[in-house]
């Protein structure tokens, strides 16, 4: 319809002109030279607007010419990336990668680019090809600067996977360099390199930021930060004062994890400290019942061990047949060579639920007692057990 109104248009201009050339009289001379040439007017009127209209059109032919072949090379662009992302996610990689680096030569976006060359990348990396990896990602840095992020994030990525989380944490830092507030997926890989690093500080800093997010899994980030206060307290036992600056840091509500009460407790113990270990035991015991706890009730023993037996008498009038708690009250008068108090408490840990270290606590108690032969029979009774457990 549009080409119609122009025709139309056209001829009308024509046939105005040449009704208005009929009027006009004089003469057109064109000097080139040694040459010269002179027209009527209305016929050099006519040439120019006939000059004018095949120009037009030549131009116009052109930029069409021009036009489709910039459209069938965007065509063949989006073809070829679409193709290779599909291939890519039907874990065709050879397909992916060959259509992507087409994409790649053929694309005018630096956008478009910067896919095509992760594709390519990603594809090669899942074929083992290192170098064509590296290759891609790295012309894609010096090629399309302005899409840096994609590239160095794939880039830490990979090195992640290659096992060099230090030079995972160097491109990440560079890719940090280039400002703005960084995607959660990017937070992400920095927090799986600064767990390989062991640096569990950084770790929690940012699972800290990682809360906040929308984008991130709220379960996911949570595992982590109780997982990095565990280490974060296991990296601690060099010294009391590093344990007790972060323990007191910890808030009371994680204080009442049995998991990060149990870490903090073998810390303690193993730094000699009695006394703060047993009290973070007596603190949770009456809220979590944690059997790993109570069984750590009896592994540091200091002057107190009676005052222990108390507490943990106590805490058997609310958890009567609870097995550990009685396994442990049993080792607690043996120590205190309680030994009938210490039987009974080891019988009844039995009877409530046999296990392995209620026998060897027993037949160390016969031993003891000089009762070599009833010592004997509840070694082997545990060790059916514990081989029971093992297989």
């Amino acid at each position: 319809m549009k080409l119609i109104v122009w025709l139309i248009a056209l001829f009308a201009a024509a046939v105005a002109v040449t009704l208005t050339a009929k009027h006009i009289t004089g003469h057109a001379s064109l000097v080139m030279p040694p040459y010269q040439l002179e027209l009527p007017l209305d016929q050099f009127i006519i040439v120019v607007v006939v000059a004018f209209l095949v120009f037009y059109f030549l131009v116009r032919l052109t930029l069409g010419i021009f036009g489709f072949s910039r459209r069938h090379r965007h065509k063949k662009t989006d073809e070829m990336l679409l193709s290779g992302l599909k291939a890519y996610f039907e874990g065709d990689f050879v397909k992916a990668q060959k259509n992507a680096a087409v994409a790649l030569k053929l694309a005018n976006s630096a956008t478009v680019k910067a896919i095509s060359a992760v594709i390519a990348a990603r594809s090669a990396h899942k074929l083992n090809q290192v170098n064509a990896r590296d290759q891609y990602l790295n012309n894609a840095l010096i090629q399309i600067p302005g899409e840096k992020s994609l590239c160095l994030a794939t880039k830490a990525e990979f090195q992640l996977d290659d096992g060099n989380y230090q030079d995972a944490l160097k491109t990440l830092q560079s890719l940090y360099s280039e400002g703005g507030l960084q995607p959660t997926a990017v937070l992400l890989l920095e927090l799986e390199a600064q767990q390989r690093g062991r640096n569990w500080d950084a770790v929690l800093e940012l699972t800290e930021v990682l809360e906040k997010r929308q984008s991130a899994n709220k379960t996911y980030i949570k595992k982590l930060k109780h997982d990095a206060q565990i280490e974060n307290i296991r990296s601690k036992t060099i010294d009391s004062q590093s344990l007790n600056q972060y323990w007191l840091h910890i808030s009371p509500m994680e204080k009442m994890d049995s998991k990060l009460c149990a870490a903090a407790v073998r810390s303690y113990i193993s730094l000699g400290n009695c006394a703060t270990a047993n009290r973070i035991i007596e603190q949770n015991v009456p809220i979590t019942w944690d059997n790993d706890l109570i069984e750590l009730y009896a592994e540091c023993l200091d002057y107190h061990v009676n005052r222990q037996i108390e507490c943990a008498e106590v805490w058997l009038k609310s958890q009567p047949n609870n097995a550990q708690l009685l396994l442990t009250l049993g080792k607690l008068c043996t120590h205190c060579e309680l030994w009938g108090k210490a039987q009974n408490y080891l019988e009844a840990s039995l009877s409530v639920e046999p296990s392995y270290k209620a026998h060897f606590a027993l037949a160390q108690l016969n031993e003891k007692l000089g009762k070599h032969e009833l010592a004997m029979s509840h070694y082997n009774k545990g060790l059916e057990l514990c081989l029971k457990q093992l297989i």
